[in-house]
This record gives structure tokens, C-alpha cells and sequence, in this order.
């Protein structure tokens, strides 16, 4: 990295190439390492049903979508105040607190037995989960990343949420196969895979610092390079406006934001919870090959959110990069549904991944172009559980669909809809997103 705004007073005496390396090892890598556990317990579900019913005679579709959903619930009604809670205390033991925690909860999971365990074990786990993300979005990211380079550095760590897929469904194809001290399948697969988040929680609250004036492998140089720059980035953002936690709440952008997320997820909770019975629904397939077929999906994704995020920060761009995600998306469910053949079936999927996972990393770089500090994790947390609520609308309304027609149809088209519509909304936020601040260049 190099840039002609660096003070050459510090610049002369910065590897910026050494510097974002490291960046990306101490802190990138452990994030990385938490949203793939965070994911893999999350989704686990989605495998698990494909076997399920064989134990759990009560779980129709309804009650699947419903348990599925219920997660958000959690999520939403602990989201802000624990994200108001992490920008007051430590972030590192916030984030470790929130995977022991989770872990546990997965573990309880192998115990149930009626569709009530089913429900409250799932409301736990998105209680437990609650404020993750937009600790990492609106504090720990932002503390060690300048504007221009959060695109980038949010997508790389979010393309977690596809390797997690990637490693998932062949993982989970093992796991319902197999017996783990007693327990056969689906119970296997929710122990083996709680076992990461209880462990690396020790890992990752000594691993990662909160700020870079805490770590020993950040220079003195580098410190007050950091310091100085988002120093002004928190001084530019002022002089437009100094957000109190409250504005930010009732910020007309925060507001669209939500919006816009809320539609985008009722796409994206949908497709992920359901995909894998889709796609046994179209193909015929048995639930291993269904499980390793997730891989080709999710890597096409992985794909196009790294390209998001490269391509956002070199042409300045957020809006139209989000946006066209969202609308090839809209083409993936309404395509999918008239799927003829198996392989044509899985080409669709591909799209519906392409379009929900995408423009990801980038559009999470657009709140912070206006807000910081408890602001900015406040607003996040707004965002984030607005997005959540649509995260249990959409694995619901499939399910309740799927209930009473017999078919995913119906449903698929709404979630399109719904993907479209983002993608409208997303195309009205202003310019000022753009961020456009002074050029740094890799």
C-alpha cells in the first residue's frame, strides 16, 4: 500500500504491504475463524432437517420453518442493547462470551424431543449469538481498517459464510452417517460441530486485539498512522453531523437501511435454511449427495462476493455493486421452481447464491460511511435485526407454503420479489455512501 496522503513522516517509515498482511493475519484470520463456527452452528439445521423427521415425527414443514426462523427472535430482542453493551466493555471478551455460549446451546440441542424444545433451543441460540456481527462491522473492523480499505477487508472476512457452506453440507454428509458416542446423525452433527465454538472462544480472547495500540505486533508508527488517520475520518464524519445513539436509531438512512435488509434477508434466511431440502425436493438426490452438492453453489458465490469486494474499492463504488447481486438473485428464484432436470436445478441454486451472498461484504461498509462508535454499533444492531427479522419471515413463510401447497413455488417467487425490491431501495441510498475519501491503492 502506498498513498501520497500518508504524512511523509510516518509514511517513509511503514511497509504498508507488511502492515495489511499482518492486519489480515491477526485480524481478519480470527474473525474469519469465528463467522465459519458462528455459521456452521446457525445452519446446521438446514442438514439436520433432511434427516430429522425419522426421530421427530412432529416436525412438518411448518414447525421446521418455524423452529428454523425462531432464531432471529433471540436475536433481534437482545441485538442492540448487546451491541450498545460491547462498545462500553471489551469487544474481544464480548465476542468470546457470545461463542462459549452458543456452543453450549448447540449441544442442548441433541436432547430434544417435542416441537417446544425444538423452538426455546432455538430462540436461545439466536439469544446467545445476539450483536456478533455488528460488533464486528461497526467496532472491531473499523478500528483497524481505514474507509477505503473496509470493503475489502468485510467481504474477505464474510466470504467465511461460504466456506462454511462449502465445508458444511459435505461435512454434515459424513456427520448424518455417522455415530458419535451414542448419538446417530443429526444429534452427531450438532455435537461435533458445537465443539469448535466452546474451544476457540479461549482461542480467540487472546488471539485478537481490540484496538491496535493494544497489540505487540503493531510499530509505534504504525499506532499513530492508525490513530491519526481514523482521527480524522471520525472528525470528517462530525462536521456533517455528530450522531448521538438516538439519531443514528431514527436516522432516515439508518432507517432505508433497515429496510432494505429486512427484504434482503427474508432471500437469504430463506434460501439458506430450505436450500438443501430444495434441492432433495428437485433433484431426487439422497441427503449426502444433496450435502456435497452445496459445495458448487457456495463457491460460485465465494466467487463473486471476493470480486465485490476488490472491485467496490477500486472503483469507489458501493450502490450498483450490492444492487446487481440482489437482481441476479431475483432471477435465481424465480428460475428455480421450473427447474427440468437436476443439473439445471443446481445451475439456478448457483444464481440464488450468487445474488444473496454477493454484494454482502460491501453493503455492510455503507453504514460507517456516516456513523462511529456506540452509534455506529447501535444503528448496526438496528440494521442487523431488522435484517433478522426477515430472517425469520422468510424460513416460515416457506415452510407455511410448502405446508399447505405441496410446493416451494409460491414461496420462491415472494423471496424474489422481495430481492428485487432491495435491489430498488438500495439503488435510491445517496451518494455520500460512496465514501469517496483519499486514495489509497494496493
Amino acid at each position: 500500500m502506498n498513498s501520497s496522503s500518508v504524512p511523509e513522516s510516518q509514511s517513509g517509515a511503514i511497509d504498508f504491504k507488511d502492515f495489511t498482511r499482518r492486519r489480515m493475519l491477526h485480524v481478519i484470520l480470527p474473525l474469519f475463524i469465528v463467522s465459519i463456527i458462528a455459521f456452521l452452528d446457525r445452519v446446521n439445521i438446514a442438514y439436520a432437517g433432511l434427516t430429522m423427521k425419522e426421530n421427530l415425527p412432529w416436525l412438518t414443514p411448518e414447525v421446521f420453518g418455524m423452529g428454523a426462523g425462531i432464531f432471529f427472535i433471540g436475536y433481534v430482542l437482545f441485538e442492540v442493547p448487546a451491541s450498545l453493551l460491547a462498545s462500553r466493555f471489551n469487544a474481544m471478551h464480548w465476542v468470546a462470551r457470545i461463542m462459549f455460549s452458543w456452543g453450549i446451546v448447540c449441544v442442548l440441542m441433541t436432547t430434544m424431543t417435542t416441537e417446544w424444545e425444538f423452538f426455546l433451543y432455538r430462540f436461545l441460540l439466536g439469544l446467545c449469538e445476539a450483536s456478533l456481527y455488528p460488533v464486528i462491522y461497526s467496532l472491531l473492523i473499523p478500528n483497524w481498517f481505514l474507509p477505503r480499505e473496509r470493503a475489502k477487508a468485510i467481504s474477505l472476512m464474510l466470504t467465511s459464510l461460504l466456506f462454511s457452506n462449502i465445508i458444511g453440507g459435505p461435512l454434515a454428509g459424513v456427520l448424518l452417517d455417522t455415530t458419535f458416542f451414542g448419538l446417530h446423525g443429526w444429534r452427531t452433527l450438532f455435537i461435533v460441530e458445537a465443539i469448535p465454538a466452546v474451544i476457540f472462544a479461549f482461542i480467540f480472547a487472546f488471539w485478537m486485539k481490540e484496538k491496535p495500540e493494544e497489540a505487540a505486533w503493531v510499530t509505534d508508527t504504525e499506532k499513530a498512522y492508525i490513530k491519526e488517520e481514523l482521527a480524522k475520518e471520525e472528525a470528517e464524519k462530525q462536521s456533517v453531523k455528530k450522531y448521538t445513539i438516538w439519531q443514528a436509531l431514527k436516522d432516515p438512512k439508518v432507517l432505508r437501511l433497515a429496510l432494505i435488509y429486512f427484504l434482503w434477508v427474508i432471500g437469504f434466511w430463506g434460501f439458506s435454511f430450505w436450500m438443501p431440502q430444495v434441492l432433495k425436493s428437485l433433484s431426487g438426490w439422497p441427503p449426502s449427495v444433496v450435502a456435497w452438492s452445496i459445495a458448487i453453489p457456495m463457491s460460485a458465490a465465494l466467487l463473486v462476493q471476493v470480486f465485490c469486494g476488490y472491485s467496490s474499492e477500486k472503483r469507489n463504488e458501493k450502490r450498483w455493486h450490492v444492487a446487481t447481486t440482489l437482481f441476479v438473485g431475483t432471477i435465481g428464484f424465480i428460475a428455480t421452481p421450473h427447474s427440468p432436470s437436476p443439473e439445471i436445478s443446481l445451475l439456478f441454486i448457483c444464481l440464488t447464491a450468487v445474488g444473496v451472498y454477493g454484494g454482502m461484504g460491501v453493503w455492510w461498509t455503507m453504514p460507517t460511511t456516516f456513523l462511529s462508535g456506540a452509534a455506529a454499533a447501535g444503528a448496526m444492531g438496528l440494521i442487523n435485526s431488522s435484517g433478522n427479522m426477515g430472517g425469520w419471515v422468510g424460513p416460515y413463510m416457506l415452510g407455511f407454503i410448502n405446508g399447505h401447497t405441496g410446493s416451494f413455488t409460491m414461496g420462491y417467487y415472494v423471496m424474489g420479489a422481495c430481492m428485487f425490491l432491495a435491489g430498488l431501495l438500495v439503488l435510491t441510498l445517496p451518494k455520500s455512501m460512496e465514501h469517496k475519501d483519499e486514495e489509497i491503492e494496493s
